[in-house]
């Protein structure tokens, strides 16, 4: 995958429902839209930034989560930088090593646990899009990621 992807998910009327996230490089954007589809289970965005990185934003009432797959692209990318600073996390150095950075644990409550989100994140074998294919299943709305993904 070339290029910057994003989709919204929120659960309505006991499914899921899918919809394309325009403007996924702007966090206020994006939290924006997100908060526009937060209904009574909230709204989960996942965004894939080239083949480098992914975030995974949820908003549940109030309140908002998110994560970045990789914290070493703050040196590279904006939105990343963006992120970090929002986070509160450490700005990276370059000799740090790859590793997640955020609320690992937001999608939990919903069957993905920090630890199998955060083995993702380690697979030097998955793309971006891959990885969020992967959560996307995992969630349960695995057919409608990939129809938006391929429709792009």
């Amino acid at each position: 995958m070339a290029g910057d992807f994003g989709i919204i998910a929120w659960h309505e009327d006991g499914r899921w429902n899918v919809a394309e996230l325009t403007h996924v490089t702007d966090l206020g954007s994006i939290m924006d839209q997100l908060n526009s589809q937060a209904t009574n289970g909230g709204a989960i965005a996942l965004i894939a930034i080239e083949e480098d990185f992914f975030i995974v934003a949820r908003a549940l009432g109030s309140h908002m989560q998110m994560m970045i797959s990789d914290v070493t692209y703050a040196l590279e990318s904006d939105l990343a930088g963006d992120l970090i600073e929002m986070l509160d996390l450490p700005f990276p150095e370059e000799e740090d090593d790859s590793q997640p950075g955020g609320d690992i644990d937001l999608l939990s409550d919903l069957g993905m646990s920090a630890m199998e989100l955060e083995a993702l994140c380690d697979d030097p074998e998955l793309f971006p899009d891959e990885q969020l294919d992967a959560i996307a299943s995992k969630l349960g709305f695995g057919n409608q990621f990939a129809e938006i993904y391929e429709g792009q």
